[in-house]
């Protein structure tokens, strides 16, 4: 997890040194805010990492940072901090997007773990993201025609339904299909069906 950092975002001091020293330990970086607004004003977007956030913060609160994030299509995966009367939020937050949450007083432990989950996922996500910009190069180089023939053999269509839709004959259409399979560089129809699944909208979660 090259360049991965903790990010702490909590208003109470003893907390944020707290939770620094306990995540230093395992030797992931880690950089404390005071407020969601401190946080905003430093964040680049794109930075790898995970948020480990108060649900409770005086200004802007923990869910409302989470809210702005998502909207902002920020895909920082977030891990809440939550009092025994905040589950019921913390809860909401993750339908909203949020990986985690994890109630005061927690162990050390499932608080680490909790971190570790979200860096790999995190990691996970860029990896596939430079995946898809590569297949997106690929899929610029088609032509209209070539890209209909993509989504209609990547849909389980033969070459015959194919000609049929476009009024074509089949041999255009395996002219095409060829064009597609080497523009793309897929060995195979199943490495083209993979390739057109990678390059599907991303669900939030």
């Amino acid at each position: 997890m090259i360049d991965a950092t903790v990010f702490v975002v909590d208003d109470d001091e003893a907390m944020r040194t707290s939770l620094q020293w306990l995540i230093e330990a395992t030797g992931l970086p880690v950089q404390t805010y005071e407020s969601a607004d401190v946080f905003l004003a430093s964040y680049q977007h794109g930075q790898a990492g995970c948020l480990l956030l108060d649900v409770r913060m005086p200004g802007m609160s923990g869910l409302e940072l989470q809210s702005y994030l998502t909207r902002q299509g920020y895909r920082l995966p977030v891990i809440l901090i939550t009092g025994h009367g905040d589950v019921a939020m913390a809860v909401k937050a993750m339908k909203a997007g949020a990986m985690d949450f994890i109630e005061k007083p927690f162990h050390d432990e499932d608080l680490l773990r909790s971190i570790h989950h979200a860096l790999a996922c995190d990691e996970k996500h860029r990896a596939g993201h430079l995946v898809r910009a590569e297949l997106a190069q690929r899929l610029a180089e088609l032509t209209p025609r070539e890209h209909e023939v993509m989504t209609m053999v990547t849909d389980g269509l033969s070459n015959r339904e194919i000609a049929a839709a476009l009024k074509v004959s089949a041999k255009t259409v395996e002219a095409h299909r060829a064009h597609v399979m080497d523009k793309m560089r897929a060995e195979s129809l199943a490495e083209l069906v993979r390739m057109a699944l990678l390059m599907a909208p991303e669900p939030l979660l």
